[in-house]
C-alpha cells in the first residue's frame, strides 16, 4: 500500500483533475459529521446501521467509526475489544491493529 503522504497527493491530484469524478455528497457529508462527533454520536450510529444489516456499512467507513471513537475512548477495553472484532472480521490487512486493540484492552482490565 503506498504511503499517507503518496495517498494524500494522489486525492489533491484526483480532486482538481477535469472530468475527476466527485466524491457522492453523502460520503461527504459522513466524513464531514464524523470527524467531530462524539462517542456518544457515532457509536449508536455505527451500532444501528451494523444492526440492521452487518454488511451494508462499507468497511473504510466502519474503520474510520471505530477508529475516531477508540481515540476519544482510549481507556474503555469494552470498545477497543469491539473495534477490535470488527477489524478481524475484515483481515488480515487489519489484523495488526486488531491484536494491538486486544492486547491495550487486556492491560487496561489487569
Amino acid at each position: 500500500m503506498p504511503d499517507l503522504t503518496q495517498l494524500t497527493q494522489e486525492l489533491i491530484g484526483s480532486t482538481y483533475e477535469e472530468g475527476a469524478p466527485r466524491l457522492p455528497d453523502p460520503v461527504r457529508d459522513f466524513i464531514e459529521s464524523i470527524t467531530f462527533a462524539t462517542p456518544e454520536e457515532i457509536l449508536p450510529a455505527l451500532r444501528g446501521a451494523l444492526a440492521e444489516d452487518w454488511m451494508a456499512m462499507p468497511v473504510w467507513a466502519r474503520n474510520l467509526a471505530y477508529r475516531l471513537a477508540c481515540l476519544q475512548r482510549p481507556d474503555d477495553p469494552e470498545l477497543l475489544r469491539e473495534a477490535a472484532a470488527d477489524l478481524l472480521s475484515f483481515g488480515p490487512d487489519w489484523d495488526g491493529f486488531a491484536e494491538e486493540l486486544k492486547a491495550r484492552a487486556a492491560r487496561l482490565d489487569s
